[in-house]
């Protein structure tokens, strides 16, 4: 039996609007999130015990592979599904880490979905562990447009009509973890989130600006580029994106790129 795959889609925040800081720590937000048709892959193959090897341009960046929130997707998946079996797990980094496109919150969602159909159990099974894993792993367990509010893992589908739409990310190619940025962020609510994600904003980039002056001159050079209707930081950095009015537009703007920056050049899902 062949391997079975997965792609861990890079997410973006169209928009991310920080309310207050709840109780338990975390923060209460509202967002708008999209998914773009690459990321990080993944393969498995059933066997005696769980394991993960990790390859690609930005294994190096994931010292600790047992430590890694893709394996531990794996573990607590199995215990919540009484599966006797196990896994072997590969990925493939090709996304930077702590750079606000879902990364390890990605390779998680993959992961739950690769091993519901490894190991043949449902899928509300994954949905169900899903908010245990992070914020972010129930929307990237949908890897469609959705809308998220509460720590952001209230998730509800939406249609955005970007389906295809050309993008490019940008990363100056310095990591930023979120627990940095919501620290440094200045808890000011500036009202919710509406229903139009272009007129949204993201809530963090002030903080993560403080903290990596960089992105800002990417924000700046995505908005001088020919074609770019809308640009924005996702996350809580350093990954800025630009949407592009055909891949054209894109191409020619990613190849003119500063180095050392990271790009990726895709669609939307």
């Amino acid at each position: 039996m062949s391997p079975l795959t997965e792609t861990a889609f890079a997410k973006l925040n169209l928009a991310l609007h920080v309310r207050s800081k709840r109780d338990d720590g975390y923060h209460a937000i509202e967002t708008i999130f999209a998914f773009c048709d690459d990321g990080d892959g993944l393969s498995g193959e059933l066997a005696d015990d769980l394991s993960l090897e990790v390859g690609g341009p930005f294994a190096a960046d994931i010292p600790d592979h047992n430590a890694n929130l893709a394996i531990e997707a794996a573990r607590v998946l199995r215990l919540a599904s009484d599966v006797a079996t196990g896994a072997r797990l590969k990925l493939v980094k090709n996304l930077p880490v702590t750079s606000g496109i879902g990364g390890g919150s990605a390779d998680a969602a993959a992961v739950l979905r690769l091993l519901t159909r490894l190991w043949d159990i449902p899928a509300d099974h994954a949905a169900e562990v899903a908010p245990l894993l992070g914020a972010d792993v129930p929307a990237c367990l949908l890897s469609q447009s959705c809308r998220g509010e509460g720590r952001g893992d209230g998730v509800e589908p939406i249609e955005l009509g970007l389906s295809g739409t050309a993008v490019l990310l940008v990363n100056p190619g310095i990591p930023l973890t979120t627990r940095a940025v919501f620290e440094q962020w200045d808890g000011v609510d500036r009202g919710p989130l509406g229903g139009g994600w272009r007129e949204g904003r993201n809530d963090l980039q002030a903080a993560a600006v403080s903290l990596v002056p960089e992105i800002a001159g990417v924000l700046a050079w995505l908005n001088q580029q020919t074609g770019a209707g809308f640009v924005r930081m996702s996350g809580s950095g350093a990954t800025c994106f630009a949407l592009f009015a055909d891949d054209a537009a894109r191409d020619t703007a990613g190849s003119q790129l500063p180095q050392p920056w990271w790009h990726l050049a895709t669609r939307l899902r």
